[in-house]
């Protein structure tokens, strides 16, 4: 590619909202749950690089009319890689077959089927300047101006000063949390920093599948949720059951890994409480996130982030 030059991300630090006072000096954005990315739009072409540099344009073709969609310009953009749930919700779990697939028939059916939708929010370059030191606001700005919205790229509204509301909304809406953003900031590449701190609305658990019923409705004849459990002293502990956050392609894998795995016994220590369940040998492990452990230990709005690789 030309003269644009390569940049690393500026990452978040987990942390709490600004408080009351401080509130008017911090811009907040939502935090969806995809794969972050930096795109370089030159020439009229485009380029994607992931969070450690790593070139995934192959994967995302969808996305490749950002290029025209920038005023002639050659910019470089930061932004995060969306799949969106049957309830319209971003779901990591969605985004799962996307990220690895650079088939590139295979890549084009699941362009059909999960398609991905990029959320930008910020420039680092124009043309033959760096953006990266102007503050956040002007940024925006800057962002807004240039990038023409499109069917599967957006520019998602920021707040300023309403961080319990955009919280509270995040929650509402089923996302991962919220971004603030010290509105002095600049954008500083490869860095983590205190200006930009995420706050959560869901912990992260890996848990083993135990088991899964069958599902009802649109989903008849296929899982329609999984029975998961941690590992504890006396065996595996029963910590639920996942209904949220897969695709059709999701739920497809799940089965063929699942069927050859069957046993006639629950693999839980205690029985849980559900109705026709199919037990499986716990061997496989994924990862949910959820918003509190309830008193009797079961995990509460659980939803599927996708397998373990590792």
């Amino acid at each position: 590619m030309g003269h644009l030059p390569v940049y690393a991300p500026m990452v978040a630090q987990l942390g709490p909202l600004p408080g009351p006072a401080e509130q008017e000096a911090w811009a907040v954005e939502m935090k969806w749950d995809g794969v972050r990315c930096l795109a370089y739009a030159e020439d009229g072409a485009l380029r994607l690089l992931s969070r450690n540099g790593r070139d995934v344009t192959l994967a995302y073709p969808e996305l490749y009319a950002l290029a025209g969609a920038v005023g002639g310009h050659d910019v470089v953009l930061d932004g995060e890689i969306v799949a969106f749930d049957e309830a319209g919700r971003p779901s990591f779990g969605a985004l799962q077959p996307r990220m690895h697939q650079r088939n590139t028939a295979r890549v084009a059916e699941l362009v059909r089927t999960v398609p991905v939708t990029l959320l930008l929010f910020d420039i680092l370059h124009v043309n033959n300047s760096p953006a990266v030191d102007l503050p956040y606001v002007q940024r925006r700005d800057l962002l807004e101006s240039i990038v023409r919205p499109g069917a599967r790229w957006q520019v998602p509204a920021w707040f300023q000063g309403q961080a319990e509301q955009a919280l509270a909304s995040s929650r509402q809406l089923g996302l991962e949390g919220v971004v603030c953003k010290r509105l002095t900031s600049p954008y500083r590449p490869g860095r983590r920093s205190a200006e930009w701190t995420k706050v959560k609305n869901f912990i992260h658990q890996d848990v083993v599948v135990g088991g899964w019923k069958p599902g009802e409705g649109r989903r008849a004849g296929t899982i329609g949720s999984l029975l998961v459990g941690v590992p504890g002293k006396s065996g595996l502990t029963y910590v639920g059951s996942v209904g949220t956050g897969f695709t059709d392609a999701t739920l497809e894998d799940l089965r063929v890994r699942l069927a050859p795995l069957a046993r006639a016994t629950s693999p839980f220590t205690d029985q849980p409480p559900v109705d026709r369940p199919h037990w499986v040998e716990p061997v496989l492990v994924g990862e949910v996130q959820y918003a509190e452990m309830t008193g009797d230990g079961r995990l509460r709005h659980p939803s599927w982030r996708g397998l373990r690789a590792d």
